[in-house]
């Protein structure tokens, strides 16, 4: 599946709009406090056990998009936009992720009226 920030994809033509799609991962309290306990990771103010976190997190929340603009026969995410949101005491933060189910002309998915 095609996934773009644009709101086109050049040389393809969109056949028909399916829908807005999202997609979310909430990071727990808990990950903050493995995170923080392996500071020893940290080499020139960057934690790769941070950054592996919010890597997982985001491919998590753009594979559910994913699922759910193939559920609606979309071949391609146009229009794509990726939020990161820490909220309440304990840490948590949200990746969260949304964008355009489209069906591009010349693939996979059915037409609907």
């Amino acid at each position: 599946m095609l996934i773009t920030t644009t709101p086109t994809i050049e040389g393809r033509k969109i056949l028909h709009y399916r829908g807005l799609v999202t997609g979310e991962t909430i990071i727990g309290a808990n990950i903050f406090r493995d995170i923080l306990a392996s500071i020893t990771d940290v080499i020139g103010g960057r934690s790769k056990a941070y950054e592996d976190a919010l890597m997982t997190a985001r491919d998590n929340a753009i594979e559910e998009m994913k699922n759910r603009a193939t559920l609606m026969q979309a071949n391609a995410i146009v229009g794509v936009d990726l939020d990161y949101e820490v909220f309440g005491e304990g840490g948590m933060m949200m990746v969260s992720v949304s964008g355009t189910a489209v069906l591009l002309e010349g693939g996979t998915g059915v037409p609907l009226a």
